[in-house]
């Protein structure tokens, strides 16, 4: 019971961190380029996580170095970029929309290569939340579709981040979270460093108070968006296995409309329907065994 409450109060916190962070990389595109936000995202995390890897990356087995680094620019360097530069033609809420087809993602690649077994209650719960998220879109978030070709970079990301969760939960179950954070991310400050220097990044003045607030913006990303964030979310993934570490991303809308209400926006009931539904179905999904039609009958509720 003690590692349920857990595995909730993790994804409580993931939810807030993750849904806050397409506002704080708007922050940051204010006064950097998406390449130099992304960068500053990796780099930031990297600082944080290198004292730990000077001593963790000893506990790696030398056949699974390689597979450690190739995860964490699968599931970090690439999606950090594709987000950023998506989101200077698109809307956050379109992104985190999209962001949350993860699980799917997940479902699909696990079940295709790499043997994941399912079944049609978890399937169900899935279905359950994206109809959720959909409704949110509906009650009143001003979405775009004039760009296609950079919603598709989300969807990538999106893509890349089930098939990272498939490897980190099949490859690297005997490995702790944090030895392969602090790992991957200071490999990846080296390429961080080349963007930033090749895009002119420390050319800016960083007394202008724009470019002060955008660099806060993106090291809060990196350090507690990235860093925390991820040794967090390889721990639920190992412990709560990584279909429900995936469906982080349905908390993701909650933490959106949340925003908005501190921003002076109105919730309306069709958005506290949906919300409820996102959460409902991450409950089926966590149960697992759970007989839908039983469900319904327990709960008093009939389907509409």
């Amino acid at each position: 019971m003690k590692a349920k409450w857990a595995n909730w109060l993790v994804f409580t916190i993931l939810s807030f961190v993750w849904g806050s962070s397409f506002i704080l990389m708007k922050e940051g595109l204010k006064a950097y380029t998406p390449y130099q936000v992304a960068s500053l995202r990796m780099l930031s995390a990297g600082f944080v996580l290198l004292p730990f890897a000077f001593k963790t990356i000893v506990k790696i087995p030398a056949k699974k170095i390689g597979l450690v680094l190739f995860s964490g620019v699968l599931g970090n360097f690439i999606p950090a970029f594709l987000f950023c530069v998506a989101e200077t033609q698109i809307d956050s809420s379109l992104a985190g929309i999209l962001n949350s087809l993860t699980p799917m993602f997940t479902i699909v690649v696990g079940v295709l290569f790499f043997k994941v077994k399912t079944n049609y209650v978890k399937i169900f719960g899935l279905l359950i939340g994206f109809v959720g998220l959909i409704f949110l879109l509906a009650a009143g978030k001003d979405v775009s579709f004039h760009n296609l070709s950079f919603a598709a970079l989300v969807l990538l990301a999106t893509l890349l981040y089930g098939i990272n969760v498939n490897i980190v939960g099949r490859y690297l179950q005997n490995l702790g979270a944090l030895t392969i954070a602090s790992t991957a991310f200071a490999f990846l400050m080296i390429p961080s460093g080349i963007v930033l220097y090749f895009t002119g990044f420390f050319l800016n003045n960083v007394t202008n108070a724009l470019v002060t607030k955008s660099l806060l913006a993106c090291c809060l990303l990196g350090i507690v968006g990235t860093s925390i964030a991820t040794i967090l979310f390889y721990y639920l993934v190992k412990k709560a296995g990584i279909l429900f570490g995936s469906l982080v991303t349905y908390g993701i809308p909650v933490v959106a409309v949340a925003w908005g209400l501190l921003d002076g926006e109105s919730l309306s009931l069709l958005q506290i329907a949906a919300l409820l539904l996102i959460l409902l179905g991450v409950y089926i999904v966590n149960k697992g065994n759970v007989n839908p039609i039983k469900f319904w009958k327990s709960k008093k509720i009939k389907p509409s």
